[in-house]
C-alpha cells in the first residue's frame, strides 16, 4: 500500500486515520519506554529522577536541531511525491541523509566534554549532577544514530506516506530496548550495573540498530521511495531549500527545548522533590502526546501531498480533522488525569512528598491539554507545507514573552508559589492553540513556494 497508494484521492478523514494510527503505534511504543525509563530509575531514588528529567531535556535541546531538519525533509519530500516526482523525492532525501550524518558528528564531537559543565551550571546539587553526566555523555553519542534515523523515519519515509515500516522498525528496536534498559541499570545478567548511565547506554545501541534497519528499507525498495548511491553528488541547491525550510523549525523546536531548561531552572529554588516532581509530570505528559503526534504528522503528510498536487483545500480539511479528531481524546485523557493523578505518579514513585507534589503539577497540566492539540496539530501542518517562520514567531512569543516571565513571576507575586511555574506552562499553551488557530484559517501557508 505505501508504495501505490494515493493519499490525495479517497476520504481525507479515512486517509488521516490510515496514516496516523501506525504513527501512534510507534509513539507509543517510543514514548512508553521512556516512561519505562522513569519508573526503574524512579528506584534509585530521588536525585536519580532529577537527574534523568534535567539531562533528557538538555538533549531535547541539541535534538530540536535534527527534528527541524526532518520537517524540512518531510515538507520537500511530501511536495515531490505529491506531485508525482519521485525521482526529485529520491534526490531530495539523499541529500538530507549527508547533512543529517554530518551534522550528529559535528554535534557528539562538540558536546560530549560539556556534559558535566552544562548540569552544574544549571546549579543542580552534585549528587543530581553525579547522577546525570555519564547519561548525558552517552546520550551526546547517540546523535549521530538519532540524527540519521529522525530523517529517515520522519522525513522520508512518513513522508511518502510509508508510516507502517517506521512502526514496525520500532517496535522492534523498543523490544530489544526494554530488555538492555534495566539490565544496564541495575546489572542483570552479563550487564554491568550503570545506574541511570544504562538507560542512555540501551538508547545508544537501539538508535544503532533502528538506522541500519531504516536504510535497509530505503535501499532495498522495501518502501515507495528506492534509494541507490548511483548518480549520487552533493546537490548544494536541494540542500539549501531544505535547510531554508528546517533552519525556522529547527530554531523553534531548539529555544522551546531550552526554554524547558530555563522553566527546570526556575524549579531548582523549590528544591530536589520539585525538581523529581517536573520531571515527573513532564514523563506522563507523554501518556498524552503519542495521539497529537501521530494526527499531527498524519495531517501534516497530507498537507505536504495535498500541496503538491494542487489541492490546497484538501490540505486545509486535513489539518482541521487532525485537530478535530484529537479533541475526542484528550477530554477523556484529562478527565482520567483529573481523577487518578496519584495512582498515576506511583507508577513512578512511591515516595508520598514526590507523589503529592506531582500529581497537583499534573492536574494543572490537565487544563493544557485540551487545547495542546489545536497547538500541536495546526503548527505541523502548517510546517509540513514549509511555511517554518510563522510558527518560529509565535514560539519565541508564547515562550519567551509569556510563558517564562510568567513562570517567574507568578511563583513571587502571587500565592501560587511552586504552581505558579506549572500555571505559566498552560497560560502560553491555551495562547499559542488561538494564534495557530486564527493563522491556519487565513491560509498564507497555501501559498508557500519551496
Amino acid at each position: 500500500m505505501a508504495r501505490s497508494r494515493d493519499w490525495t484521492k479517497g476520504s481525507t478523514g479515512r486517509n488521516l486515520l490510515v496514516l496516523s494510527w501506525p504513527v501512534w503505534v510507534h509513539e507509543v511504543f517510543f514514548q512508553g519506554t521512556q516512561i519505562l525509563d522513569m519508573i526503574w530509575v524512579g528506584r534509585l531514588g530521588v536525585a536519580s529522577v532529577a537527574g534523568l528529567g534535567v539531562a533528557t531535556i538538555v538533549i531535547r535541546v541539541g535534538n530540536s536541531a535534527v527534528r527541524g531538519l526532518s520537517i524540512g525533509a518531510r515538507a520537500m519530500v511530501a511536495r515531490f511525491v505529491g506531485a508525482g516526482d519521485d525521482e526529485g523525492a529520491i534526490h531530495a532525501a539523499r541529500q538530507v541523509l549527508i547533512v543529517s550524518a554530518a551534522f550528529g558528528t559535528v554535534m557528539a564531537a562538540i558536546a560530549v566534554p560539556l556534559a558535566g559543565p552544562v548540569l552544574r551550571f544549571l546549579g543542580l546539587m552534585p549528587e543530581v549532577v553525579a547522577e546525570g553526566t555519564l547519561y548525558l555523555r552517552i546520550m551526546f553519542l547517540s546523535w549521530i544514530p538519532y540524527s540519521l534515523w529522525m530523517v529517515a523515519y520522519g522525513g522520508i519515509l512518513h513522508a511518502s506516506g510509508d508510516t507502517v515500516n517506521p512502526m514496525r522498525i520500532t517496535i522492534f528496536i523498543r523490544s530489544v530496548w526494554m530488555v538492555l534498559s534495566p539490565s544496564f541499570i541495575f546489572g542483570w545478567w552479563i550487564f554491568p550495573r550503570l545506574g541511570v548511565a544504562g538507560a542512555a547506554m540501551a538508547t545508544l545501541v537501539s538508535q544503532c540498530l533502528a538506522i541500519a534497519l531504516a536504510l535497509w528499507v530505503l535501499f532495498s525498495g522495501k518502501s515507495r521511495l528506492k534509494l541507490t548511491l548511483e548518480g549520487l553528488r552533493f546537490d548544494t541547491n536541494i540542500i539549501w531549500r531544505a535547510v531554508k525550510v528546517s533552519l525556522p523549525a529547527a530554531v523553534q523546536d531548539m529555544q522551546r527545548s531550552f526554554g524547558n531548561l530555563v522553566l527546570t531552572r526556575l524549579m531548582i529554588p523549590f528544591g530536589t522533590v520539585a525538581v523529581a516532581a517536573h520531571s515527573l509530570a513532564n514523563r506522563v505528559d507523554m501518556m498524552i502526546s503519542p495521539v497529537n503526534i501521530a494526527l499531527g504528522r498524519g495531517a501534516g503528510v497530507l498537507v505536504g501531498q495535498n500541496l503538491g498536487a494542487g489541492y490546497a483545500e484538501r490540505a486545509e480539511r486535513s489539518g482541521w480533522l487532525g485537530a478535530a479528531f484529537n479533541e475526542v481524546f484528550v477530554i477523556g485523557g484529562s478527565v482520567v488525569i483529573l481523577l487518578w493523578a496519584e495512582g498515576i505518579v506511583r507508577l513512578f514513585s512511591s515516595d508520598p512528598e514526590l507523589v503529592g507534589l506531582t500529581a497537583v503539577f499534573l492536574r494543572i497540566a490537565a487544563a493544557g491539554y485540551l487545547v495542546n492539540g489545536f497547538e500541536m496539530i495546526l503548527q505541523q501542518s502548517i510546517a509540513s507545507a514549509g511555511d517554518t517562520v510563522p510558527p518560529l514567531l509565535v514560539s519565541l512569543v508564547t515562550i519567551w514573552l509569556v510563558q517564562l516571565p510568567l513562570a517567574f513571576l507568578l511563583p513571587r507575586v502571587t500565592a501560587l508559589g511552586v504552581y505558579g511555574v506549572r500555571w505559566a506552562m498552560v497560560i502560553s499553551l491555551v495562547l499559542g492553540a488561538i494564534v495557530y488557530s486564527i493563522y491556519f484559517r487565513l491560509g498564507r501557508w497555501k501559498r508557500k513556494k519551496l
